[in-house]
């Protein structure tokens, strides 16, 4: 992990490419957050608009929690944690029109508003699509939902393992003969945040050269479809339904997890060469002349002859020796970690994607992330907020954005305006 020098230096000095740029963000969950981190890793300023006390939903999502420093629990939930750093906290109560009315003051000074509420869950606010360009024809209007602003699905509520499954992609996950499984993780979710970040970014880069913002409709479900990938493709292409295959690959064998003499390995075999040199280390060049195995077609082929096969081969030599074997011929292997072991691989550890941020409320000061994976050479991506508490800097947001002094911020607490 970081260590603390490293994070108070990072932690004042805003170093992205997306310094200037302002986001007044929304959304809540994980699929908008998750694109917001993103942008604001990159140096934009995120305005994260919450509700007062409860926050986001995704506060209460635990254990565990950051221990404070009682030590007991915080609400920082490790979930809301995940996908909420490099953010400022306004609490502000928008079904209050006097709420609505602030953070329309302030998006006069944003390039881009974002939200992930239900297809028309903002319109009776006055801050609908249609509401927003018409006064503020800038703004980028990013809005992320289940289902998509049209179709037969559009009012449904969505969540990331309703997109998995209407998607296909629990079908292809999970033992051959069991239950269909979702992904260990919110894949759609963070896939669409992925997308939306992408999204964004072109949207903005037409507002540059246009002045013209525009409104991005971005769905789980139509993420989740695209990245069906090759499944997706193979299936449009044959017209044949494809089959859940546990770890094995589709289009490539071959490409699972082998069992070992202590564990288990990934063989990831993309070409003829390399399968030539994975038999020779092996011991069985004969494997490489077998007929029915000379190609990766022959091999996909006949998968059912080739795979036990391995399996007799595999268990000869441990999971070590297997990785560290194959590596210095080009042959691609891998451990299978568990969490932890992740975190503690050293090239995971030399690639800090591990880091520790100050946290006001953490019982050592401390809160524990996992790091950006971008790495640009002239415009690194910097770590300068924590994942701000409910409301944390809604006083020094609206000073800062509106001029408010102390009586009109007081007044506006008073009212319930903002927490």
């Amino acid at each position: 992990m970081t260590d603390t020098t490293e994070t108070e230096k990072t932690s004042v000095e805003n170093t992205g490419p997306l310094e200037g740029i302002r986001i007044m963000d929304l959304t809540r969950i994980l699929a908008g957050p998750t694109c917001t981190q993103l942008l604001g890793d990159l140096g934009a300023d995120i305005i994260k608009v919450e509700k007062p006390v409860d926050g986001d939903d995704t506060r209460s999502w635990g254990p565990p929690y950051l221990q404070g420093k009682d030590g007991q629990d915080t609400r920082e939930s490790a979930y809301y944690m995940a996908s909420n750093r490099n953010k400022r906290s306004i609490a502000v109560d928008i079904a209050n029109p006097d709420g609505v009315a602030l953070i329309k003051s302030m998006l006069s000074k944003c390039d881009a508003i974002c939200h992930n509420f239900k297809v028309g869950g903002l319109d009776k606010y006055g801050l609908g699509y249609e509401d927003i360009h018409a006064e503020f024809p800038h703004l980028v209007y990013l809005h992320i939902s289940g289902f998509g602003r049209t179709g037969p699905y559009a009012k449904r509520a969505g969540y990331d393992m309703l997109a998995q499954g209407v998607g296909g992609i629990m079908s292809l996950t999970g033992p051959v003969d069991g239950d269909p499984h979702k992904v260990g993780v919110g894949i759609a979710d963070v896939m669409c945040g992925m997308y939306a970040t992408s999204a964004l970014l072109a949207a903005l880069r037409h507002r540059d050269r246009t002045g013209q913002g525009q409104l991005i409709d971005l769905a789980l479900l139509d993420s989740q479809i695209a990245w069906l990938i090759n499944e997706g493709v193979n299936y449009l292409t044959w017209g044949k339904e494809p089959v859940r295959r546990a770890n094995a690959h589709s289009n490539i064998v071959p490409y699972d997890v082998f069992p070992t003499a202590d564990g288990y390995v990934i063989l990831a075999i993309g070409n003829n060469g390399q399968y030539v040199k994975f038999c020779d280390f092996a011991g069985k060049p004969e494997m490489a002349t077998d007929e029915r195995f000379l190609s990766n077609d022959l091999r996909v082929r006949n998968r059912d002859a080739i795979t036990p096969l391995l399996r007799q081969m595999t268990v000869m030599k441990t999971t070590d020796e297997w990785v560290n074997g194959l590596a210095p011929l080009g042959v691609p292997s891998a451990p299978v970690n568990t969490v932890p072991q992740a975190f503690s691989d050293p090239q995971v550890q030399h690639r800090e994607m591990a880091i520790d941020m100050n946290h006001p409320a953490a019982k050592d000061g401390l809160c524990h992330l996992i790091g950006n994976p971008i790495n640009l050479s002239e415009t690194p991506v910097s770590y300068r907020r924590p994942p701000p508490m409910v409301g944390e800097h809604t006083d020094e947001v609206l000073r800062e954005m509106l001029n408010m002094d102390d009586e009109k911020l007081e007044k506006l607490r008073t009212d319930g305006v903002v927490g």
